[in-house]
């Protein structure tokens, strides 16, 4: 069941006028419990209201909401002001991984929970890198990092890579058929790299087989979301043994996979079916503002899932999954879909920092 909270927390955007910046401040414009109080960003923003700041760069269809049209644009350099005016950030800036994990341990210091969209931190030992369907008791190392941290409110939460979250949702379902070995080759937006077809001209009709450090991204880190929680770590799942390929293609939302499975134990495709219509976590059964109804959608058309008719299923929070069948090599393949910047990127950030609030990790200051 649904439940409202007496107050709506403030909130902060540090990285703010870029992609999946904008996408956090659309999606908090009318949220049910947080209200953005502060957006930060480089100091060639700051001191401008924030239309000022992303004039002519405003990337995502929905239009600029109005009440952060007029909000002054702070340095995130300011790091002490940004977080006397603010219950907890959404971080999504464009830095090094070494000055973003050095960014954000600060604002966590500073007694600020951070609930981050960078990679800086995901394989962190004691950082929480959640999908809240999924692994919400991974929530439960945030009391060691405090310890390590010094902190009584501060920490880091991290929302996992995009591209796999179209498949992992998937596959979780069917964790109990002993899941062996996954090839999975996804086929990602140009929106993941933070364009347009306007600024980047040369995907129109092209396609590159390498975006750097996914594959390996996609291989590690779907092992900590289903690894186990040890003593201040994740112990990371042993199997399956996951083999990925990722290609940036010409499409502006959406990444799509294509993975094939093998089981210890092979289900029949019915019980597979079973699976995924069953499937919900806490954010369904908790009635989270952003969760969707249901999480995961099978769609019987023999030409579906596809970017442009169904990457907003449910808002863009659900993934959609079709063409499932016998494979000659493996046991089954289906094919995946996630919106890569709501349920991949800021909306998943945000259904996680709603997950914290129910969990009581993210409080009032």
């Amino acid at each position: 069941m649904a439940y409202m909270l007496s107050r709506k927390f403030k909130v902060g955007v540090i990285g703010g006028t870029g992609y999946v910046g904008q996408r956090f401040l659309s999606l908090l414009a009318d949220h049910p419990w947080f209200e953005v109080s502060v957006i930060a960003a480089s100091p060639r923003s700051a001191g401008k209201t924030y239309q000022e700041a992303v004039e002519k760069r405003w990337k995502i269809d929905e239009p600029m909401p109005n009440p952060i049209k007029s909000l002054i644009v702070e340095s995130a350099d300011n790091l002490e002001k940004i977080c006397a005016e603010v219950d907890f950030v959404f971080c999504a800036v464009d830095m090094k991984k070494e000055d973003i994990r050095n960014l954000e341990e600060k604002i966590a210091r500073l007694e600020t929970p951070v609930v981050s969209n960078n990679s800086a931190h995901r394989l962190t030992p004691d950082v929480p890198m959640i999908i809240p369907e999924i692994n919400p008791e991974h929530a439960g190392l945030i009391d060691s990092q405090r310890r390590r941290l010094g902190t009584t409110r501060g920490f880091i939460a991290v929302k996992p890579n995009c591209s796999i979250q179209s498949y992992v949702p998937a596959l979780t379902p069917l964790l109990d058929f002993g899941l062996e070995q996954i090839s999975a080759c996804t086929y990602q937006a140009i929106s993941g790299a933070g364009k347009t077809f306007t600024d980047w001209p040369e995907m129109i009709e092209n396609l590159i087989p390498y975006i750097g450090g996914e594959e390996e991204k996609s291989e590690k880190e779907p092992l900590k979301i289903w690894g186990g929680l040890g003593t201040g770590e994740i112990i990371l799942a042993e199997k399956p043994v996951i083999s990925a390929q990722c290609y940036r293609v010409a499409v502006q939302e959406g990444h799509t996979a294509a993975v094939s499975v093998k089981f210890t134990r092979k289900p029949a495709r019915e019980e597979i079916l079973s699976c995924w219509a069953s499937f919900a976590g806490i954010p369904q059964k908790a009635g989270l503002p952003s969760a969707p109804h249901p999480f995961l959608v099978y769609l019987p058309e023999s030409d579906r899932p596809q970017p442009r008719l169904d990457c907003l299923c449910n808002r863009g929070m659900s993934v959609t999954i079709g063409r499932l069948r016998e494979d000659p090599i493996f046991d089954y393949k289906f094919t995946c879909l996630s919106h890569n910047t709501l349920r991949g990127a800021a909306g998943g950030a945000v259904l996680t920092a709603e997950l914290l609030v129910h969990q009581g990790y993210l409080t009032y200051r």
